[in-house]
């Protein structure tokens, strides 16, 4: 009897690669982790100064939400948001300027339309349309256009990575690497196991835009320094991504460090953001010269 053919990796069913790569179904209970960032996104945007829904693109999707720090002139920090490409909004992100206000730093959540709606192509061109918007016009809102990060979780990380590696002087007439740093959680660098999972009807992968939008694979030599960051409970192929991406990364000649997150999961990596004293929102202010 012969061996079933691989799908990716040595996995030979969908029950192996989703096993993987349902990040819900690892945690004990996905309601509550999901309550957290509601909640905490809700106060964010009941006590802290925001403006909302600002648009930077010429479809109703396409706005972000600017939580600027108390100084104007400040540093900027750009976080994209995750669920899989086909969920959440930047909505539930607001949580992240909790802590990055108190350390001086604005803090903007771009938003984007999801799939099946729109392609993973589509969502990569809004968040770089994001990014440019940022890099044009945060003056007036508090930022400094010439010390701005980014970063992002889980399909924001995979968003980050894109945007890291896209022509922003020849397609945008930008700087060529023009953030002064990258934060990279729990990010998905390679997206060919994702075509055999649960989320493929949803997704909608194919061969073209695997190939377009698989980060680890398209490393430029950049001047950015990146973090690359994943939680200690997370599955081995989240950490396998991560620290491949990681790799290829430093193959390029570029500056990276890698922070596994001991006991933290796919949900809470990014809680950090929240906490002005985390190892994450230091890692920013470093970065970003408000230490």
């Amino acid at each position: 009897m012969s061996m079933p053919r691989p799908l990716f990796r040595g996995f030979t069913s969908q029950a192996e690669i989703d096993a993987q790569y349902n990040a819900s179904a690892a945690v004990a209970d996905a309601a509550a982790e999901a309550r957290h960032y509601v909640e905490r996104s809700a106060m964010a945007r009941a006590t802290l100064p925001c403006t909302l829904d600002l648009p930077f693109g010429a479809t109703l999707a396409e706005t972000l939400d600017i939580f600027p720090a108390a100084q104007p002139g400040a540093p900027v920090f750009v976080f994209i948001h995750g669920g899989y490409w086909r969920s959440l909004s930047s909505k539930e992100f607001s949580c992240v300027a909790l802590g990055l206000r108190q350390r001086g730093i604005t803090t903007v959540v771009p938003n984007y339309a999801l799939c099946p709606y729109v392609s993973l192509d589509e969502i990569v061109r809004q968040t770089r349309a994001a990014l440019a918007w940022v890099l044009r016009h945060i003056g007036p809102h508090g930022g400094d256009a010439r010390r701005v990060a980014i970063g992002g979780h889980s399909a924001g990380g995979h968003l980050t990575a894109m945007a890291l590696q896209t022509r922003w002087q020849e397609d945008y007439g930008l700087p060529a690497d023009p953030f002064a740093a990258a934060v990279l959680v729990s990010g998905l660098y390679e997206l060919e196991p994702l075509r055999y999972s649960y989320l493929q009807p949803m997704i909608q992968l194919d061969d073209g835009i695997i190939r377009r939008n698989s980060p680890a694979f398209g490393v430029r030599p950049c001047a950015t320094p990146a973090l690359i960051t994943w939680g200690g409970d997370e599955s081995a192929e989240f950490e396998r991504q991560s620290t491949s991406y990681h790799a290829a990364w430093q193959a390029a000649g570029n500056a990276a460090e890698l922070m596994p997150q001991p006991g933290r999961h796919h949900f809470d990596a990014i809680h950090g953001f929240e906490d002005a004293d985390s190892p994450l929102c230091r890692w920013v202010a470093q970065h970003l010269g408000v230490a």
